[in-house]
């Protein structure tokens, strides 16, 4: 397991209708804030500022089709040829990381093949990299570029 230390991050909150929202710098919309979108926010926000993963290379929550089906991947980076290259399944804080949530970044991996791959739920980290069709476990998330 990886182990994260967040940032500090000045994230913008608001409360509408008993609702707490969260703003998502990167996509720059007010979001509800679930136990979900604070992995996603603040784990984006390690990629960025600690790891140093640019900005202009990175997706967040874009469609993908797997087959007749329509995904949403969480966090996608991109390499500096433009190609994917690691992509995040974030799952709330409550969500245990097992099999499945393993299993559903792999059919999202189909559909964007990428050489790393990431599950977390904020409390837990775990990657991947994908050689000779074999996953192997990392022992830390990897740095840009390599």
């Amino acid at each position: 397991m990886i182990r994260i230390e967040y940032p500090r991050f000045p994230f913008r909150m608001k409360e509408e209708e008993g609702k707490e929202f969260i703003f998502d710098e990167h996509r720059r919309l007010w979001l509800r804030l679930t136990s979900e979108e604070w992995v996603r926010q603040n784990l984006l926000q390690y990629l960025l500022q600690v790891l140093k993963y640019p900005a202009s290379l990175t997706a967040v929550e874009k469609e993908i089709r797997l087959g007749e089906l329509k995904k949403r991947f969480d966090i996608l980076v991109y390499d500096k040829q433009h190609q994917p290259w690691l992509m995040v399944e974030c799952k709330g804080m409550e969500i245990a990381l097992n099999d499945a949530v393993l299993q559903q970044v792999l059919r999202y991996n189909i559909a964007v093949p990428v050489p790393y791959l990431v599950i977390t739920n904020g409390t837990s980290c775990f990657a991947y990299i994908r050689k000779n069709n074999q996953l192997q476990l990392l022992e830390a998330l990897p740095e840009f570029g390599i």
